[in-house]
């Protein structure tokens, strides 16, 4: 059973956290509640003042409550949240809604008056609310597949890492049982021509598809070495007259790369210059300030460009003279 909290209640734990004497965990332990409970109390009132505190019972309408649902779905807010931008005492009330909502649809939403409302306004509300909840459909299919088509293109030419045309035809080909094929090409961004010329292409054999699997035989034979003019002319070696540019497209079509090898950076060059003689001897304790300065120089890389730091330090007391 929830309890219910007077204004003393709720001004006092507000002021308590405010006030940096009691924190959430130590607040909800003394009015045997939970964190959220005093956390979305301190929201409100920074929010609302004590305006938020004193609201009396209220009858919600439908457009009301649409419009409550509409704000959480389109900005991605949670119940609790939501509560507090809206100034509604209780969170559980919005989650109500939305599962009405999705469970009833439209009717769940309206308040259970006593008596009988006239046929006429009963007809112009419910009117209104389907308008509306149409457009919340709309909206939610429009995010759905605006979602959707990039994912799916993103997956289909991770391979060859540029997204093409074709790449995107062939997802909206495959999302056409699903979402209208119209607002699927608008999405895209491609002619409506290139879509359906993709599509016959489709259907067709591919008449390369013996060249790819020799191009990615011989690729893998040579682990990935070879590029594109090596492999035509090992092509040419197996009796394939094939330009070299073809070579190119299909490797680029089959994510094929050749790999250079890294050449390790040496930095030692062996003895360059004069060394210079070693005064010190190990010796790194100073009886007096400024008798032995030692230094060093760090190399480091910051925005793209190299700095050099050499800090002079008195072997004395540690001190960084410059």
């Amino acid at each position: 059973m929830a309890l219910k909290f007077t204004l003393e209640d709720k001004l006092e734990a507000v002021n308590g956290y405010l006030q940096g004497i009691k924190s959430y965990t130590t607040l909800a332990q003394e009015f045997d509640t939970s964190t959220s409970v005093i956390m979305n109390w301190v929201k409100q009132y920074e929010l609302h003042g004590i305006e938020a505190f004193n609201k009396s019972y209220t009858s919600y309408s439908v457009e009301y409550k649409l419009d409550v649902l509409r704000y959480m779905n389109d900005n991605g807010t949670s119940p609790n949240e939501t509560a507090v931008i809206f100034n509604i005492p209780d969170p559980s009330t919005i989650r109500k809604w939305r599962r009405v909502y999705e469970k009833e649809g439209i009717d769940g939403l309206q308040s259970r008056k006593k008596g009988r409302p006239s046929m006429k306004k009963e007809n112009k509300e419910i009117y209104t609310t389907k308008r509306i909840c149409r457009g919340i459909t709309r909206r939610n299919r429009s995010f759905t597949y605006g979602e959707c088509l990039p994912k799916k293109v993103e997956c289909l030419s991770s391979k060859q890492g540029k997204i093409t045309k074709q790449d995107k035809a062939q997802v909206v080909y495959e999302l056409r049982n699903e979402f209208p094929v119209k607002s699927l090409i608008k999405l895209a961004e491609i002619p409506r021509s290139t879509y359906y010329y993709w599509v016959k292409q489709l259907g067709r054999p591919d008449k390369d598809a013996e060249l790819k699997s020799v191009v990615k035989e011989i690729y893998d034979e040579h682990q990935g070495c070879y590029g594109y003019r090596r492999i035509r002319d090992e092509l040419a070696n197996r009796e394939y007259k094939v330009n070299h540019k073809k070579v190119q497209r299909i490797m680029k079509e089959l994510g094929l790369k050749s790999l250079v090898r890294i050449k390790k950076y040496r930095s030692y060059k062996g003895k360059v210059g004069k060394i210079a003689p070693n005064i010190l001897e190990r010796n790194f304790k100073a009886e007096k300030p400024n008798e032995k300065w030692v230094t060093d120089i760090t190399e480091f890389k910051l925005f793209g460009e190299k700095l050099y730091l050499s800090p002079i330090l008195d072997l004395y007391n540690g001190e960084i003279i410059t």
